[in-house]
């Protein structure tokens, strides 16, 4: 159910693309786009790395993501995880979709830990009030197990989000770190994370930062598929990131063991 015939309307999709083209900052997950970027241009370039239906005059009913545009992602995301696996690199993951995809998140970050990176945990329980696509009422960053971050509310719960905003405070964060410590590059390699893995505005920041960035994309989020034709996010796995977390067991275990992280 994660690729394939999926269940995000056509007709959603395009509302994205055209969005996303505008210049919506819910659409563009804190990327700032170089070149001007058309409807069109999104629905070709989704066709291309996501595999939506290219047809510009399918307009309504069922779309798609190609199965094997997934697996060819998670080939590219699994040999950058395990290079940081080898190097023991600093690593940011982060969640916008916690309630379902974070099992993906920890199973990665646990082996990562076991091989001697660092999971960075910045800004744990900065707050705001989001601007944009939500209720506004306060959230606040918290790590699931230590290692994920995701957003929480008030009430306790969970909730989805399209944001930058928490990740770029994250960052601030970090940055503010290094220039307390001695302000030299050697100290904001102590502090700065190597590799990003995560989806949504997580992921948008930190590609916008210049940080390695691997992340997860339905077929109606385009901005991380125009971040990596820009440059700024290293691969983006298309997969609708909407359906029973148990369905992406066998995606986690596929993108381990090609990453070197179970045998």
């Amino acid at each position: 159910m994660i690729a394939g015939e999926v269940a995000t309307p056509r007709q959603n999709n395009l509302l994205h693309y055209r969005r996303m083209a505008l210049g919506y900052p819910y659409y563009q997950f804190g990327l700032r786009f170089k070149r001007r970027w058309t409807e069109r241009d999104v629905l070709a370039t989704m066709a291309e790395l996501c595999g939506v239906i290219p047809d510009p005059g399918h307009l309504y009913g069922d779309d798609t993501i190609d199965p094997d545009k997934t697996i060819d992602a998670l080939e590219v995301m699994a040999e950058r995880i395990g290079q940081a696996a080898r190097r023991r690199e600093r690593v940011l993951l982060a969640t916008g979709h916690p309630e379902i995809l974070t099992p993906i998140y920890v199973a990665v970050g646990r082996a990562l830990r076991e091989r001697g990176c660092t999971v960075l945990t910045p800004a744990e329980g900065w707050s705001y009030v989001p601007e944009v696509g939500a209720p506004p009422e306060l959230r606040r960053i918290r790590y699931v197990e230590g290692m994920v971050a995701v957003l929480e509310g008030d009430d306790d719960r969970l909730h989805h989000t399209h944001d930058s905003a928490p990740m770029e405070a994250m960052l601030a964060e970090l940055a503010a770190n290094s220039t307390a410590s001695d302000g030299s590059s050697a100290a904001k390699r102590e502090f700065w994370p190597d590799l990003a893995i995560a989806d949504h505005g997580w992921a948008g920041a930190a590609g916008q930062a210049g940080i390695d960035t691997v992340g997860f994309a339905d077929c109606n989020d385009p901005a991380l598929f125009a971040g990596q034709v820009e440059g700024k996010i290293l691969i983006t796995v298309p997969l609708d990131d909407g359906v029973r977390p148990d369905r992406y067991e066998p995606l986690t275990a596929y993108l381990m063991s090609r990453a070197g992280l179970i045998v």
